[in-house]
């Protein structure tokens, strides 16, 4: 038996030997990528057929995938199988909450959990590779893709990028038959696109490229990800899938990443409208020599780098290096032992009911209060309660962008929540509008609805289409003509005591300050996945207390944006002299801050102890505080830890995020959160871009928001490090 078909054998022996026995073609064909979302031509089997493609995309059903696998395995030469991806961000077929409304669990294992599901699904099909998690800081709400994200804060991102990558793979790649190998993308600051628009240009210093956008990337790294997607995006000057700095010298040197990195669709194809590339040869050339191990769909590694490596341009040792990457990633799989899915397997697993369940209570844990006077949780005693909004009886919206092989079909909207919830109750629905139509029709029967009603819930936001990629919106606004809706239902009811509710469904922050100022009660519900009107549901009347947290800032305006919480401080922040830092027309204040979210009852937070009160270079701070919930319901708060670096030599942001645990408490309960905060995490980069953990005075702040700080405390480093090895700056987690 060939050593590389001996599963025996270590899988860098197997690699080696695999590897010699390729000719050229055959080794170039492993670092393409195809999709199939048009079926699998005739063209698409012969070139799997002569070992001429390493990865297939969009093959999605057992019998198409066993098909691929058999011609693969049975009929090429060497017998390699392939590597079959798909867009699984959110989910397979059970469809859980967006990753924006998962980042506002603020619990990684919620994460861990949905992720662990969607690849248990897409593994019993025969997919065994996702292209998640999205790991971009987007801090401009205007762009489309920042529902696919973990939102503007690099810890908070770490943490959630942790989480999912052990989710889909577990504790590292194996042949594990319920793992699939995750993807880091978008390789880098794809987030920071000019004016929100995709694909647009990113340019920005280095300090905030490895201090802001790259954090994410590297807990990806450090989890063991197996694989990295390079961006679209241009990144000063160099678009990002020819990047030598980022690919070469960063990920593979500096962080030692050990899988393989895979444009994103055609992105090297693209070098050449970039202006970079005079052709798609040169393309190939540039890609390759910057480390972009595999070409997705733009089939310019099959045409062109057998000839540029016959020409002397391209060495055949960077073949062979992004092939070993590949291969190794098909061994770890174990895709050589089982290439094949098991159609038995597949309707066991695939939407069982116990996804379902996890999808509800995943989605209640997303879901933020974000103003309540008084209003909720609504009496389910109530005899006439109207559902109102083009969002309230639709079943498309709660999936969201980006969900895979999700049916509307399987989605609960929530008109069916509140049914379910209060059976006894007429529930009154009216749509009002469509999501984007200036069509106002419907506006006199849901007045009409609201006027006879008990109480009021209004459906507003985005479609599903509405966010993701090529979704770049220039208005936050809600669309079309909703807001005349709700000022026309709030008109109708407003001095009459009757309880109005907005639900806001979307894929990114809104700017929704007319609500905010007169709607009582403002739930945001995000894309929360096929459960989505049940959570609502149980949030609106009380089953469940909500205690998400936002992980991205809400604007008054889009004239905010860019707006985020750790800012840097300016020379004049703002204040009541005009010649401050400010607007002169709105308030520079955000509508909804960084980490805000309500409960339904009352948490009390004392006794906060930082030791030791100095602290050398490596060792650790503790911060403990004692949370009592003060309320008469159990809830759960996100104890939020801050962090400020009084003087340094470059300057800081205002405040950052180093650590945050979601507790449950009974009414009366007390709990003693401790936060073991490792000097590393107050390392930055200095002003000869080393890293450093600085000498000096450190402010604590604790709370539960970036601008709700209950306590504040302080300690001092007592010298300057400069941390040598730069991989000594990964991601490092607070223990709690």
């Amino acid at each position: 038996m060939e050593a590389y078909r001996d599963p025996s054998k270590p899988v860098e022996e197997r690699v080696e030997d695999l590897l010699r026995r390729m000719t050229l073609e055959e080794k170039i064909g492993q670092m393409c990528q195809y999709s199939a979302h048009m079926g699998l031509s005739e063209r698409l089997k012969e070139l799997v057929r002569k070992g001429l493609v390493g990865s297939l995309l969009n093959v999605v059903g057992v019998e198409n995938v066993n098909e691929i696998q058999r011609i693969a395995v049975e009929e090429s030469r060497l017998g390699i199988p392939l590597l079959l991806g798909l867009d699984v961000i959110h989910g397979y077929k059970t469809i859980f909450p967006i990753p924006l409304a998962l980042a506002s669990s603020w619990d990684p294992e919620v994460v861990e959990r949905a992720t662990a599901i969607a690849a248990r699904e897409a593994a019993a099909e025969g997919i065994r590779w996702t292209f998640a998690p999205m790991l971009d800081i987007a801090r401009d709400p205007r762009w489309g893709r920042i529902a696919e994200g973990f939102g503007e804060d690099p810890y908070l991102a770490s943490v959630m990028a942790w989480a999912a990558v052990k989710g889909f793979q577990g504790d590292r790649l194996s042949s594990d038959p319920e793992k699939i190998a995750a993807c880091a993308k978008h390789y880098v600051a794809y987030g920071g696109a000019e004016g929100g628009r995709d694909y647009n240009t990113v340019d920005i210093s280095e300090r905030t490229l490895r201090e802001v956008y790259m954090p994410p990337f590297k807990s990806a790294v450090a989890a063991g990800v197996a694989t990295v997607m390079s961006a679209f995006n241009d990144l000063n000057g160099i678009p990002a899938s020819a990047n030598e700095f980022t690919l070469r010298k960063m990920l593979k040197g500096e962080w030692g990443f050990q899988g393989f990195v895979v444009s994103d669709w055609n992105a090297i194809g693209e070098l050449v409208v970039h202006g970079i590339a005079a052709d798609a040869a040169e393309a190939a050339k540039l890609a390759v020599a910057a480390g972009v191990d595999m070409d997705m769909e733009g089939d310019v590694y099959r045409r062109h780098l057998l000839e540029l490596v016959k020409r002397g341009e391209v060495p055949e040792q960077l073949i062979d290096e992004a092939v070993r990457r590949i291969l190794r990633v098909k061994f770890l799989l174990g895709l050589f032992e089982n290439p094949y899915a098991d159609p038995e397997r597949a309707k066991r697993v695939v939407k069982r009911g116990e996804h379902f369940e996890a999808a509800l209570e995943i989605a209640r844990k997303c879901i933020v209060l974000a103003k309540n006077e008084g209003v909720l949780p609504l009496s389910k005693s109530l005899r006439r309660i109207a559902v109102i909004g083009p969002l309230a009886d639709d079943r498309d919206a709660p999936l969201g962008c980006w969900r895979a092989l999700g049916d509307p079909r399987d989605a609960v909207t929530v008109l069916e929540g509140v049914r379910k919830k209060v059976p006894h109750a007429e529930v009154l629905y009216a749509k009002g509008c469509d999501v984007r139509s200036e069509d106002r029709s419907g506006f006199e029967e849901a007045v009409e609805a609201a006027r006879r009603a008990e109480a009021v819930v209004l459906v507003v936001g985005e479609s599903a289409d509405m966010s993701g990629e090529a979704a770049s919106r220039a208005y936050l606004d809600l669309p079309g003509v909703q807001e005349e809706l709700v000022k026309a239902v709030w008109e109708a009811v407003k001095g009459r005591g009757v309880p109005v509710v907005e639900v806001v469904m979307s894929g990114r922050p809104l700017s929704i300050k007319w609500s905010a100022e007169h709607i009582p009660a403002i739930v945001i519900a995000w894309h929360l996945g096929v459960r989505a009107g049940d959570a609502i549901a149980d949030v609106l009347f009380g089953d469940y207390n909500p205690g998400g947290k936002l992980p991205v800032t809400w604007p008054r305006t889009v004239g905010q944006v860019p707006i985020y919480y750790n800012h840097k401080r300016t020379g004049r922040p703002p204040g009541p002299d005009r010649f401050t830092s400010k607007y002169i027309d709105e308030d520079w204040r955000p509508l909804f801050p960084f980490g805000h979210g309500l409960s339904y009852t009352r948490f009390e937070y004392s006794d906060l102890s930082v030791e030791p009160e100095e602290v050398e270079p490596g060792a650790t701070v503790s911060v403990a505080v004692t949370v009592r919930n003060a309320g008469g319901r159990e809830g759960d708060e996100v104890v939020q830890l801050y962090v400020r670096d009084v003087a340094a030599s470059v300057t800081r942001p205002v405040m950052e995020l180093k650590g945050f645990k979601r507790v449950h408490l009974k009414p009366g309960e007390s709990k003693r959160v401790i936060f073991r905060m490792p000097t590393q995490l107050l390392a930055f980069y200095g002003r000869d871009m080393a890293p450093i953990i600085e000498a000096g005075d450190y402010e604590v702040m604790v709370g539960s928001s970036s601008e709700d700080i209950r306590l504040r405390g302080k300690f001092k480093v007592t010298r300057t490090a400069k941390l040598e090895d730069l991989r000594s700056v990964w991601f490092t987690k607070v223990e709690v």
